[in-house]
């Protein structure tokens, strides 16, 4: 889940001299706004998620300073000064002011390789407990392709239950969401956040690196993780309450596991510790 300032530019936290040395003389100074992009694309305040015009202004002989917002008067983005590093465990911490800085005040455009990457991790996982279930020593090639088509099933299951997830969520807050709400209601950015906040599945390859530390309960934690970071993701996103957003995790979780439901009727299997993964969550 990377992180960093919206241009790569860093405010200097020791310039406050030289801001004030330059207030005497601002009819020459020559005020560079970082809204250079489009009119429609708007920051908006960690704190109070207002939007905001700009992040930061440029003055002359590199003097920076941090825009305060009009309507709580702090820092509009403080994590613009922050490492990256700072960021990312903000994030884990499931801080709300660090899903704001990632989701609006950034430009991060690597939510759909992060999805396929986590979709891979899951689709191994997988994989590699149906293989360790159902062990061969016959060394035919036709043993070793199916098994390679096997890890295609996988990954295609766990794609669809993924997607029958976010399409339980996004039904629930239509269905939710007053008439006049729903113009404002993005889907686009409400999808980015979700797979991004996703990110959490990547520890499922420690899970089977260390393979003696693997457990069932290990697998519960890494989902309320996950759960968690997609909860914060939705509050962040769309500044609802905390008892819609509960309610939209659940209404996705249901479908979710609809669908689990027709893959075992189907016989699909996925291994039993996988089908434990999925049905005892929540």
């Amino acid at each position: 889940m990377g992180t960093g300032g919206r241009s790569g530019l860093r405010p200097g936290r020791g310039n406050a001299e030289g801001v004030t040395a330059g207030k005497g003389k601002t009819d020459e100074a020559t005020v560079t706004s970082t809204t250079a992009a489009s009119a429609s694309c708007q920051y908006r305040c960690i704190e109070c998620n207002q939007e905001a015009k700009e992040l930061y202004r440029d003055y002359n002989h590199g003097v920076l300073k941090i825009t305060i917002c009009k309507s709580c008067q702090k820092p509009v983005d403080k994590y613009i000064e922050y490492d990256p590093v700072i960021i990312l465990i903000n994030a884990i911490l499931c801080k709300a002011q660090a899903y704001r800085h990632i989701l609006f005040n950034t430009k991060i455009n690597m939510h759909g390789k992060l999805c396929v990457f986590c979709l891979l991790c899951e689709a191994y996982l997988r994989w590699w407990q149906l293989q360790d279930s159902s062990r061969s020593i016959d060394p035919d090639d036709f043993i070793r392709y199916a098994k390679e088509w096997d890890f295609y099933r996988m990954f295609a299951i766990a794609s669809l239950e993924q997607t029958a997830y976010f399409i339980g969520i996004f039904t629930f807050l239509w269905i939710e969401r007053p008439i006049k709400a729903k113009e404002k209601l993005n889907f686009t950015l409400l999808l980015k956040a979700l797979l991004l906040s996703s990110y959490g599945k990547l520890l499922l390859i420690p899970a089977v690196i260390w393979e003696h530390d693997y457990t069932p309960l290990c697998l519960r934690l890494i989902k309320v993780f996950v759960l968690t970071s997609n909860f914060q993701a939705i509050r962040v996103t769309l500044n609802i309450n905390r008892k819609l957003t509960f309610l939209a995790i659940l209404s996705g979780l249901l479908v979710e596991s609809t669908m689990v439901y027709f893959f075992q009727r189907m016989e699909w299997a996925v291994g039993s510790d996988c089908a434990i993964y999925k049905s005892q969550d929540f």
